[in-house]
């Protein structure tokens, strides 16, 4: 299975989050997915250059044995057709990528959490630690949710399925 893409806007704290658990968490299950993230808006993209996640981001990850390592970039119209879910942090960015996506759309446009309880990631920035260690749980819970809906739409499928491609924001 392929998993790409996680979408946020700011880019800097939940889709590399999300975009690092998935994988890792993916990973862990013996699931061969490609994770991507980038954000609805490109506030972080130039400072990313030297700045890749807030350091909260980086430790509650690294706490958890979840090997992170992003770049920020803005979500482009050919991300619609080059993966397979496109998994939205919030209502503002579901809204946003609806808003933004092409008619040529071939990605699975939905909120992450509604693969679970339908609730959004919340976003840590402004809080403490404990923010981000909330963030991380939902990163993890609605990455096991993901994937089983994907592991259940894939059975009789073969061994020759096509990977899925994912992307978080």
């Amino acid at each position: 299975m392929g998993f790409d893409h996680a979408y946020l806007i700011g880019n800097i704290c939940r889709s590399p989050m999300g975009e690092a658990v998935l994988a890792h968490v993916a990973k862990q299950r013996g699931i061969d997915i490609q994770v991507d993230s980038c954000g609805t808006a490109g506030y972080h993209v130039q400072e990313a250059k030297t700045h890749p996640q807030p350091s909260r981001t980086v430790a509650t990850c690294k706490k958890h044995g979840v090997p992170i390592n992003h770049l920020a970039r803005q979500v482009s119209k050919q991300d619609f057709t080059t993966f397979t879910h496109i998994l939205a942090s919030d209502a503002s960015n579901l809204s946003n990528l609806e808003r933004i996506k092409p008619k040529n759309s071939s990605a699975v446009v939905r909120l992450w959490g509604s693969y679970d309880d339908g609730k959004a990631i919340q976003d840590p920035y402004y809080g403490g630690i404990d923010g981000f260690e909330k963030t991380y749980t939902q990163c993890v819970r609605y990455s096991e949710a993901f994937l089983d809906q994907l592991d259940a739409g894939k059975e009789g499928e073969g061994s020759d399925a096509k990977p899925e491609k994912v992307s978080a924001l």
